[in-house]
């Protein structure tokens, strides 16, 4: 019995040799979400990249088939992040320099009825610009305490309306547009990727350019106090340690000469307060005196 031979159209075996020309090619092959971006934002971050990237939108099975038949068991490990929803991403730029440039074009869009929290999503406390009507049976649906002030409604306490990894209901979605919040944020959002120069997999990226640059400053100051109690010098040190190593030689000169410290200064306010406070000594100094003959 003779085996049917499967039927591979032209069309899918020239993406499959044209992602594996881009994944040798690239020093850069990062896998990013995709999921909800509308098709004018798509384009304008295509435009955007132009030069700096290579996007492409296979069919899941043709980028399965690309990274599971490289030699290399790193690239292999990119097709856990594979699904419907991604675009394979080629470039020269550093992993994190890529995925940095996809975070920056990031838009902040309402959440929709039926979409997956991500995080719990609150309506939080404080005045709105909603006005007393239908808004105020919507919210009280939602167990949100209100009051009404100056003619409009402020909400009296933070309420969770809808929890991490639940689906959005349509009436918490509705309040959340109304009160212009938004929650989710759509574009190329990086999942992995993989970095053929220096030969690293980057399972998991995460861009927080916030919370890092904070994150430095704080370790920053430790650093610098820990510097300056081990005597290291630094341009940001040596200012601070030769102040301190005069002040300290100072300390021990008048140890060694028996020099008293130095007088404070005494303000022009309080000259008057010493000069009696001296008085009254002279004073009581000759009343003792004068009982002991």
């Amino acid at each position: 019995m003779k085996q049917q031979k499967t039927h591979v159209s032209k069309k899918k075996i020239e993406s499959v040799r044209e992602l594996s020309r881009l994944l040798e090619k690239n020093r850069t092959t990062l896998i990013a979400s995709i999921k909800n971006i509308p098709a004018s934002q798509f384009q304008e971050i295509s435009k955007k990249l132009r030069g700096k990237a290579v996007i492409k939108v296979p069919k899941k099975n043709l980028t399965l088939r690309v990274f599971n038949s490289s030699k290399d068991e790193d690239i292999k490990k990119l097709d856990e992040k594979v699904d419907d929803s991604v675009a394979i991403i080629f470039s020269e730029l550093d992993p994190f320099d890529l995925a940095l440039e996809l975070m920056q074009n990031l838009s902040s869009v309402k959440a929709k009825a039926g979409q997956v929290a991500t995080e719990d999503l609150a309506v939080p406390a404080g005045p709105t610009d909603l006005v007393p009507g239908p808004a105020i049976s919507e919210l009280g649906e939602l167990g949100i305490p209100i009051m009404i002030d100056k003619g409009k409604i402020s909400i009296k306490e933070s309420k969770v309306v809808a929890k991490k990894n639940e689906k959005i209901s349509r009436g918490a979605a509705e309040i959340l547009g109304k009160l212009d919040i938004k929650p989710f944020r759509v574009g190329f959002i990086p999942l992995s990727a993989f970095d053929s120069r220096d030969k690293k997999l980057y399972a998991e990226i995460k861009i927080d350019k916030e919370g890092t640059l904070a994150d430095l400053k704080q370790k920053a100051g430790k650093a610098l106090a820990f510097a300056l109690k081990i005597g290291y010098t630094s341009e940001d040190t040596i200012k601070i340690l030769l102040s301190k190593a005069a002040a300290e030689a100072k300390k021990i000169n008048r140890i060694i000469t028996g020099e008293s410290e130095e007088a404070p200064v005494v303000q022009p306010a309080e000259e008057e307060k010493v000069k009696e406070d001296k008085e009254e000594k002279v004073e009581a100094t000759a009343g003792l005196a004068s009982l002991f003959g």
